[in-house]
């Protein structure tokens, strides 16, 4: 039992070494280490803190510590200008507790897949503190003000996107082929689907993009400590395992789809052929990415 939680737990988190890097692996992971010195954002405010913390759904399953959302939302009401002043402290100092990177695994078994002996038969659901999804939230929020704010993020990004949806995303393929057609040219359509796609999610290329989207020096400095020393935790009756995690983007957490956007941006703005489009679609289980050339 105790190989076979090590071997789970190997699998649901996969690692991130810097000599496994090509040359230019090599200048984003020095680049992403380099100094911001855009200005620093305004820090939380009550109301909009509250505003986050009812918006949590008290349901959801606690994370390690056991504080179901209903309890911090009590706890809220009766210490606002505390956990406030928290928040904001984090946010100040680029400080994210180390407790709050800790992230407990529950393995699920896939359906049809029950009677497998591999671990990939296993899909993870992540359980995070519900402190640390609150300060996930605020920080994605602000990360994605700016984003859109810059016009950093490319048009034809259809996935964790404001007012869009798949039936957007289906729509701008069916223009470009009706084109394409009209037009008498050949269409070729290729479609990516990357696999666990959330766990590959490369922090250097992350905080590369943040930096590329003038990102407020307290937001960013708050994200690079919060992609530091995570940590995820799978346990059984007897035995408990804890694993330090260096890559990926939490399939459970509020950061995770918008951190993905950020990172993901670069494919959109590569230089192509000036017939051939790329458009993203992504939910949390299925991230593709259609390319069509004309």
């Amino acid at each position: 039992m105790d190989e076979t939680v090590s071997l789970m737990l190997e699998h649901f988190t996969p690692e991130d070494s810097a000599l496994d890097d090509s040359e230019f692996h090599k200048q984003i992971r020095a680049q992403s280490q380099g100094a911001v010195n855009t200005s620093n954002d305004k820090e939380f405010t009550l109301a909009e803190i509250r505003n986050v913390v009812e918006s949590m759904n008290s349901k959801k399953a606690p994370g390690e510590d056991g504080i179901t959302g209903e309890i911090f939302k009590q706890a809220f009401e009766t210490f606002p200008k505390y956990i406030t002043a928290s928040y904001n402290g984090c946010l100040r100092k680029g400080v994210f507790p180390k407790r709050w990177k800790r992230a407990k695994l529950i393995p699920i078994v896939k359906p049809g897949k029950e009677q497998c002996e591999e671990v990939t038969k296993f899909r993870p659901i992540i359980l995070l503190n519900i402190e640390v999804k609150i300060l996930e939230k605020l920080l994605i929020t602000r990360i994605n003000y700016w984003a859109y704010s810059t016009k950093f993020l490319n048009n034809n990004q259809y996935g964790f996107t404001p007012q869009r949806s798949t039936i957007d995303a289906a729509m701008a393929i069916k223009n470009i082929v009706d084109e394409g057609l009209n037009a008498g040219e050949v269409i070729i359509l290729v479609s990516l689907d990357i696999q666990n796609a959330f766990d590959a999610a490369w922090w250097p290329n992350i905080l590369k993009s943040l930096q590329d989207c003038g990102c407020p020096k307290n937001l960013f400095y708050l994200v690079k400590r919060y992609l530091n020393q995570r940590s995820a935790i799978l346990s059984t009756n007897s035995i408990k395992k804890e694993r330090i995690i260096s890559i990926g983007c939490s399939g459970g957490s509020c950061c995770g789809p918008g951190l993905w956007n950020i990172q993901y941006n670069s494919l959109l703005k590569l230089n192509t052929h000036t017939r051939t489009r790329t458009h993203t679609h992504t939910h949390t289980h299925d991230l593709r990415s259609p390319t069509v050339g004309m």
